[in-house]
């Protein structure tokens, strides 16, 4: 199967350098364009995949194509492939935030198979969590080619579209609230005395450590925190500390914050 991607920034090199790495997509049954054609070069150059000379081409090549570029370009883009997707109709599969499957098709014109993705911005170091949902032409070999795809650069789920603003804040958002507990808490260790670059490098491997803790152990949070907290000790008193000043409700906040938002964008 051909796949190729109409647009190539970050998002949609990270999905490709996963692909070509996973060694499951050969390099010569990938293509990509890209308005600015020095993006699409370096990427060929980078991952032996085929560099198209324009999106009508690539769409005559492929067998799914990937849209990749901002949600402000599908108004041009999509009615102008429309009438060629319509007669060779492939897998439309869509990366664009915030535009719905609907959406999509009236802008395409008919009815396609169209997939939207919402990867997140850790695709770039392979550990996505990505979630998908289908339109009603998608079969069964075109949702696998998708998990397959998403795999490729970290973990996927099935949801139902009206779980992606949802989605979009726990995976979207929370990459930025991470970042933010990490930064806070080696900023703390720089106030105690030990250098930004070390205490930086700390909590970050000691959050991923935490996170792998959770995801393979498949313990509820609450119990491993008890697992660390020692009678009398120095973690117990830390946690405490959160709660007293409502860490647990300054996040559930922030959650409902970005949702306000992004109901009103």
């Amino acid at each position: 199967m051909q796949i190729g991607f109409i647009g190539a920034g970050n998002m949609a090199s990270a999905i490709l350098r996963g692909m070509v790495r996973s060694g499951k997509f050969a390099p010569a049954t990938l293509f990509a364009f890209d308005t600015q054609g020095e993006k699409t070069a370096a990427l060929a150059g980078e991952l032996g995949i085929q560099a198209a000379d324009s999106a009508e081409a690539l769409l005559a090549a492929c067998d799914a194509v990937v849209l990749a570029v901002k949600p402000n370009v599908f108004p041009a883009l999509l009615p102008q492939l429309g009438a060629a997707a319509r007669q060779r109709d492939p897998l439309m599969v869509s990366i664009a935030a915030g535009k719905t499957i609907a959406y999509i098709e009236d802008l395409l014109g008919y009815d396609a198979p169209v997939v939207r993705v919402m990867p997140n911005l850790n695709a770039t170091v392979g550990e996505a969590m990505s979630a998908y949902c289908c339109s009603g032409r998608v079969t069964d070999e075109h949702r696998a080619l998708v998990e397959a795809m998403c795999g490729a650069f970290g973990e996927v789920m099935a949801l139902s579209e009206s779980a992606f603003p949802l989605f979009g804040v726990l995976a979207g958002c929370a990459p930025a609230f991470s970042f933010q507990f990490i930064d806070a808490l080696a900023r703390a260790g720089v106030k105690h005395g030990m250098p930004k670059a070390d205490a930086l490098h700390i909590a970050a491997q000691t959050v991923l450590g935490s996170a792998k803790q959770i995801l393979e152990s498949g313990a509820h949070p609450w119990e491993l925190i008890d697992r660390v907290c020692s009678p009398g000790g120095t973690t117990i008193e830390g946690v405490t500390s959160l709660q007293a000043d409502a860490f647990d409700a300054a996040v559930a906040r922030a959650v409902d914050a970005a949702l306000e938002k992004d109901s009103r964008i």
